[in-house]
């Protein structure tokens, strides 16, 4: 192989890990700021579900349907999300640690579709009689379903996906510790604080949005972190 080949192929690697920090910054930040957004609109339709009466399904669910239709896009952009954070650990990856990981992220993910199919699937048997399913009893069911979803098992899970990876942070150095210890601190809230609040599932989008943001301005400065070198984003070598 030619030194210019060698060269150019050394580029190319080169563009490449440098364009995956700006990706998986940019996915989380969209994840983030969708899923606010749906978690948002679905709460300031339906309302606390101590008080939930039903009656939100007698008027337009036009937004509310357009809420759940951004949980997909969230959920696609969250995926990536977490595909992007284990490729930045590279060799180092721990294997058990990256198991729970990956295993609490896919389960906090399908947790949120599931809440969001079995909200859709409230608007649509109402659709026919919106004030006879309001007070039945199927409503009180899927509608506490829909909460107990996602504010107590979703939550629980995206704690432990932060614990995990605080961990490998520490482990490999790719985040600087205070980044850590606020993932740490978050986590603790999320795993031990018991509410049915739809307002505390926005806590898990902030720690993304700010960990994104943070890759990405790091990453625009031009200084990426290096696990080979063992120094933490933010660092200078």
């Amino acid at each position: 192989m030619t030194k210019m080949a060698s060269s150019a192929i050394t580029s190319k690697k080169v563009a490449r890990r440098a364009a995956t920090p700006v990706a998986g910054a940019i996915a989380g930040i969209i994840f983030a700021v969708l899923f606010t957004v749906s978690m948002t609109i679905l709460r300031q339709t339906v309302g606390d579900a101590a008080h939930d009466t039903g009656a939100w399904l007698s008027g337009d669910t036009g937004l509310f349907k357009f809420a759940l239709a951004l949980v997909p896009f969230a959920g696609l952009a969250f995926l990536w999300f977490i595909a992007v954070a284990r490729e930045r650990l590279g060799r180092f990856e721990d294997q058990f640690f990256s198991t729970v990981f990956i295993g609490s992220g896919l389960l906090f993910l399908a947790m949120v579709f599931a809440a969001a199919a079995t909200a859709g699937a409230i608007v649509a048997a109402a659709a026919n009689d919106p004030a006879g399913f309001a007070s039945s009893t199927t409503y009180t069911y899927a509608r506490q379903a829909v909460t107990q979803i996602l504010a107590v098992y979703a939550l629980r899970m995206a704690a432990i996906f932060q614990l995990s990876q605080a961990s490998l942070w520490v482990r490999t150095r790719v985040m600087p510790r205070w980044m850590a210890l606020i993932t740490v601190i978050v986590a603790l809230v999320l795993l031990f604080v018991f509410t049915q609040s739809f307002w505390v599932v926005l806590v898990f989008p902030a720690w993304v949005l700010l960990v994104s943001v943070y890759i990405l301005v790091e990453t625009l400065r031009g200084r990426p972190a290096s696990v080979e070198s063992g120094t933490p984003v933010g660092t200078a070598s």
